[in-house]
């Protein structure tokens, strides 16, 4: 497999020495007990075989379709998935060779799509609902969401004195320049009996939006639950201090991070989608299963990344953002149409539509295995 600057790490050649007849028959025997495990943890888990190494397709023979796989933000934890998919070989084991890039953002990232320079893109779902209503959009589809509940979060201090959501009333909360959780803001406190018109906005370059909280320039500040929140922490802001109010815990219906496809590959390459949304499934698992053993593989291949810092991000995405009931009912990657119906009713409280799109302009599940292949443990 071909692998991108984010995933991309050589591993060191280990050389055997000689070894007497009972070693190697000790070994033939421990290598025969590792494959029987394998094999009952694949069937177990629902996906396929792969290879051992991260570099080498279970099917030495089966020809690599290479495509590009641009992410919206720089690597954490929350990537993690799509980190263990290339390091496993459940890319390889698809067919599928994988490059990456990261992009300036959503837009960024479904821009590449619509112009064919990367043939898949994990993007926020509600961007995609906004950027799909403009003028001469090509019809770009999520066909994966790996977000059931969108991380968007208002972090604010209670030694601010802010100890619930309605206590931002009266308040100053710090806006990060492309910040796409206070695009919901308005429908959220609209739901929560909150003046949006008394909440003080500051904006602000993300680069400062947590050194600024943290210094007590604002109250609060709008987010990711699973990158704001952390940060402070890693910060000195202690936990105690903290109250994180995450739109979903206060009626926001909207999905995260979701993968989408160009339509001319998605057309053209079907097979290569669905095995696209196969790799991500198992790779998911993985990271449930083991975070601590999926934060090691992502931290080194981040530049100076904190195991301690990505492994509390990872236990956070999975447990708020990726794990949730519905999950756990239905299986990942799919949507509830009614659901996601309601959630651009919320977007058209800040968005206008010129065509307000339907669940089916947005989501396409003709690649989704059946539920029984999506459920998680």
């Amino acid at each position: 497999m071909r692998c991108g600057k984010a995933f991309c790490r050589s591993a060191p050649v280990r050389r055997e020495s000689m070894c007497s007849p009972q070693t190697v028959a000790l070994r033939c025997l421990r290598a025969v007990l590792a494959a029987l495990i394998a094999a009952l943890v694949t069937a177990h888990l629902g996906v396929a075989p792969v290879a051992a190494g991260p570099s080498e397709p279970a099917d030495p023979g089966k020809p690599q379709i290479s495509v590009q796989l641009s992410f919206d933000h720089p690597l954490n934890a929350g990537m993690a998935p799509f980190v263990l998919a290339a390091s496993r070989g459940l890319f390889a084991a698809e067919g599928l060779a994988v490059t990456t890039e990261v992009a300036s953002g959503s837009a960024d990232a479904i821009a590449r799509v619509a112009s064919g320079t990367s043939e898949f893109a994990l993007v926020d779902l509600n961007e995609l609902i906004r950027l799909r209503d403009k003028p001469n959009t090509p019809p770009i589809k999520a066909f994966f969401v790996l977000f059931n509940k969108a991380p968007y979060a208002i972090i604010a201090r209670k030694s601010r004195g802010i100890h619930a959501l309605a206590d931002i009333e009266g308040r100053t909360l710090g806006v990060a320049e492309g910040d796409l959780s206070i695009r919901l803001w308005p429908a959220l406190a609209r739901r929560n009996g909150i003046k949006a018109a008394n909440v003080k906005i500051y904006r602000m370059g993300a680069a400062v939006r947590e050194p600024i909280l943290s210094a007590g320039q604002v109250d609060a500040v709008a987010g990711f639950s699973y990158l704001s929140a952390v940060n402070l922490r890693d910060r000195g802001v202690p936990a105690s201090d903290l109250a994180v109010f995450r739109f979903s815990e206060y009626g926001s219906e909207a999905y995260g991070l979701a993968l989408i496809v160009a339509p001319a590959f998605a057309s053209a390459k079907p097979d290569a989608v669905r095995g696209m949304v196969r790799a991500i499934i198992a790779g998911t698992h993985l990271a449930i299963k083991d975070p601590a053993a999926a934060v090691d593989e992502v931290v080194s291949r981040m530049e100076g990344g904190s195991r301690e810092l990505e492994l509390e991000r990872l236990r956070s995405v999975i447990s708020d953002n990726i794990l949730t009931d519905e999950v756990r009912r239905n299986g990942i990657g799919g949507i509830d149409p009614v659901r996601l119906e309601r959630s651009i009713d919320e977007i058209s409280e800040d968005y206008k539509f010129r065509k307000r799109p339907l669940a089916y302009d947005i989501f396409d599940s003709s690649f989704l295995p059946p539920a029984d292949g999506r459920m998680m443990n």
